[in-house]
């Protein structure tokens, strides 16, 4: 028997915790992972699996060959990436995700630039605006925005972001331009409901949080639609400066109410941490790593709070 299929099958089944979740990932019938399940335990004599009629659940025994079936695995893994060259010439698939509206207009031009420098990498790119598992999912690295939740990561902080009211000038003309967050009560309003309640609106001052009720002309599915239709005058919305960056400078939109939002937020490459670093990732880092700081540093000085202009 193929001892490393072996071994995959009964940690892929380990971690999806039934038979058919590892057939699926593997793209097996279910029949032939169940039979390779079988067989590596008649081979080793021992029960590696609880089966009951809804989850495998491990043995002892099961455990410990799960534990060491992952390092050798592991091991393996790595041993093919050093003899392909992986770790010393920049080749093969690389991974990557961030948010929809941050990579579309911030990494996305430097993806292109980072495919044309290193003929021997493919990107995959996923844009999603939620926290993705790296592990789970097979990223190799993320750009994010805010603080590192997951310890285990590494961390490489390229720069960060600040969030912004805004409108256009002909609705402030005809609607007036509020000063403080309470004379939202008298605006329409755009919300993006991960940033922003479309009912409560939230902003700090002097270290103090406080939330102002808000009407909701418009709520957007994406940070993108909620800066367009400010721009086109239908009310107040809040967004991040690398989003409305190029209208501010254009004069399309006009920066609000900027003494009192909260501070800047950071953004940071992240990757998990491995023995090696392959040479496809490191040649990102290093590639990407400055050319993001550059973009998210050009932001006009209208866009930046008092506070942090100080």
């Amino acid at each position: 028997m193929d001892r490393l299929e072996g071994m995959s099958i009964v940690l892929a089944v380990a971690e999806a915790g039934s038979l058919s979740a590892a057939a699926r990932r593997h793209k097996m019938p279910l029949a032939t992972v169940s039979r390779k399940v079988s067989e590596l335990e008649a081979h080793l004599r021992t029960k590696l699996f609880n089966r009951s009629s809804r989850v495998l659940v491990p043995t002892d025994a099961g455990r410990s060959y799960i534990a060491a079936a992952k390092r050798i695995l592991a091991d393996v893994s790595e041993a093919e990436r050093v003899a392909s060259g992986e770790y010393t010439t920049p080749r093969g698939d690389l991974s990557v995700t961030t948010l929809v509206a941050l990579g579309r207009l911030c990494l996305q031009p430097i993806l292109a630039e980072f495919l044309a420098a290193f003929p021997e990498v493919d990107v995959q790119l996923n844009l999603q605006d939620r926290t993705i598992n790296l592990l789970d999912e097979h990223i190799d690295v993320a750009l994010r925005v805010g603080d590192l939740a997951d310890s285990s990561l590494i961390a490489v902080r390229v720069g960060e972001i600040h969030r912004v009211a805004c409108a256009s000038p002909a609705y402030l003309k005809s609607r007036g331009t509020p000063k403080s967050p309470d004379d939202l009560s008298a605006h329409d309003c755009i919300s993006y409901p991960p940033m922003q309640s479309p009912t409560t609106w939230r902003f700090r001052r002097e270290g103090i949080d406080y939330a102002v009720p808000v009407r909701s002309r418009f709520v957007a599915s994406s940070l993108e639609s909620a800066a367009d239709a400010a721009r086109t005058g239908i009310g107040v919305t809040v967004a991040f400066s690398y989003l409305v960056a190029d209208s501010v400078r254009s004069g399309e939109l006009v920066p609000l109410l900027q003494g009192f939002q909260p501070p800047p937020q950071p953004v940071s490459f992240v990757y998990s941490p491995n023995r090696f670093m392959p040479a496809k990732l490191r040649a990102f880092l290093d590639f990407a790593s400055p050319r993001i700081k550059a973009r998210l540093s050009d932001i006009p000085k209208e866009l930046l709070s008092r506070r942090t202009r100080q």
